[in-house]
């Protein structure tokens, strides 16, 4: 059976309480099996990958540069893409379903990103979008980190 890749974007410079919220989701998702799929460096990203490391799990973090060695500790498998911002894409192609903590505009890609591509999208205080008829845009919002990531692995199943 072939584990489940569940992806945390957010922003490379986050809140403390951003960065909180990043490990409880890595936490939650390595506890449940899951492979942790982020940008690989700073901010949400590091955490994630901190929290999925406590919990015995496994990273994997998709670089916008050209050096592995760009990756943070917590890293276990850095893929250095030399696409900028493009690795974006990259990161939500990857994954069973994603969770945004928080996140600015490199965050707000990656979501649209993975809607267009039809892979779930659970949020913990993200954007809330709308499409240009007004409609809300599916963005699965959760209050509570732990329950963002059980929503995520939830739809990640199907």
């Amino acid at each position: 059976m072939t584990r489940l890749h569940v992806a945390v974007v957010g922003a490379g410079e986050a809140t403390d309480e951003q960065v909180a919220a990043a490990e409880v989701v890595g936490a939650t998702l390595a506890a449940a099996g899951a492979v942790v799929v982020c940008g690989g460096l700073g901010g949400v990203m590091a955490a994630a990958c901190r929290g999925a490391k406590s919990a015995g799990g496994t990273t994997v973090g998709i670089l916008p540069g050209t050096s592995r060695a760009d990756a943070n500790e917590w890293v276990d498998i850095a893929i250095a893409t030399g696409l900028g911002e493009g690795r974006n894409a990259i990161v939500v192609r990857d994954v069973d379903a994603v969770v945004a903590v928080g996140g600015a505009y490199g965050t707000l890609s990656e979501i649209a990103l993975a809607l267009r591509a039809g892979v779930p999208v659970v949020g913990w205080r993200t954007w809330q979008l709308t499409d240009p008829s007004g409609d809300w845009v599916p963005i699965i919002p959760e209050d509570d980190p732990a329950e963002a990531a059980q929503t995520a692995l939830r739809f990640a199943r199907g």
